[in-house]
């Protein structure tokens, strides 16, 4: 199974490597949702310049992503790069002497996307804690669309804060694998040593009750809508609320890679290759054990062959009275 980490393996190579030989940096690539990264050296070689451009930047800073940022990138907060978003600055003559605190600065950096999504869910877990105080309080429903034709909505309440993931299932495969993969979240939450976990709802085409008043809603057949239900044990310090924040955010990356990896294992003429495919994530195995469950339930709805009839008494008198 592929282990995502919420920060960019790319620019935490780059930079450790930057780090101990400075060099002339020109590198441009894409992370997930479209994330665009610019990593150069437009001045020279111990002046890194770290931009990055997204389709949602704009709604995320209503949210308080300028302020996010601000608190934790503000003394390398730059110009920005046209054609980007935001720029962060480092000079490689400048940075801290001791290696860990190094450690620390190349992880931050690594973890720019990750830290701009999070301005809307720290402005939703602060709003659930306003509106627990004070019932009457405005809610606010907060929409991100970080995806062409996708997008988040967190709708904090009184007792929980609600995110909705809407997602495109391109093929008629993809909708089914993922409703399989989503059923069983709601299993998985039945166990007793992960009953705290998020709650999760799936539907097809209708929006969830939350959004419904959302103009612009799609409801074809491709789209599917994802709740998670966070109530106030998965944000109540600041450990859980970074692990909440950091693995909802992974959540639609993780659906779709299993959705692609069910369809190579399907599609696979080998059956070594199969089996050894079978074991790389923890939802193909448990959706196996779903479908020899469901092959169980058809063998045991199939009519029991007919036994052969049994000879009774009368049957025996009657039988010797013809012959």
């Amino acid at each position: 199974m592929i282990l995502l980490e919420e920060h960019n393996v790319i620019i935490k190579d780059i930079l450790t490597e930057r780090f101990q030989r400075p060099a002339t940096t020109d590198q441009a690539f894409v992370d997930f949702d479209g994330v665009r990264f610019h990593l150069s050296t437009p001045n020279k070689k111990t002046q890194l310049l770290l931009s990055m451009d997204w389709r949602c930047y704009n709604e995320l800073t209503r949210y308080g992503a300028s302020e996010l940022i601000q608190r934790e990138y503000g003394p390398y907060i730059t110009e920005t790069e046209p054609d980007y978003s935001v720029s962060l600055a480092i000079d490689l003559e400048q940075l801290p002497a001791d290696l860990d605190e190094r450690a620390q600065l190349i992880r931050s950096m690594s973890l720019l996307k990750r830290n701009t999504l999070a301005a809307p869910f720290e402005r939703a877990f602060a709003l659930q804690k306003q509106l627990d105080q004070n019932p009457e309080g405005q809610k606010e429903l907060m929409a991100i669309h970080y995806r062409p034709d996708e997008a988040i909505y967190i709708c904090p309440g009184q007792d929980r804060v609600t995110v909705v993931f809407s997602t495109v299932f391109k093929e008629e495969t993809d909708r089914i694998f993922g409703k399989v993969f989503l059923q069983e979240f709601v299993d998985a939450r039945r166990q007793p040593a992960i009953q705290g976990a998020p709650q999760v709802l799936y539907s097809n085409r209708e929006p969830p009750l939350e959004i419904r008043g959302v103009p612009g809603l799609s409801t074809t057949e491709d789209v599917g809508y994802v709740t998670f239900v966070l109530f106030p044990r998965h944000f109540r310090d600041a450990d859980s609320t970074w692990k909440t924040i950091s693995q909802i955010q992974m959540f639609r990356d993780y659906l779709h890679y299993h959705i692609k990896c069910s369809k190579v294992i399907r599609s696979s003429d080998s059956s070594t290759d199969a089996k050894a495919r079978t074991g790389q994530a923890y939802m193909h195995s448990r959706m196996r054990a779903r479908v020899a469950e469901f092959l169980k339930v058809l063998n045991r709805a199939k009519p029991e062959v007919a036994e052969k009839e049994k000879k009774t008494a009368s049957y025996v008198s009657c039988h010797a009275i013809v012959t």
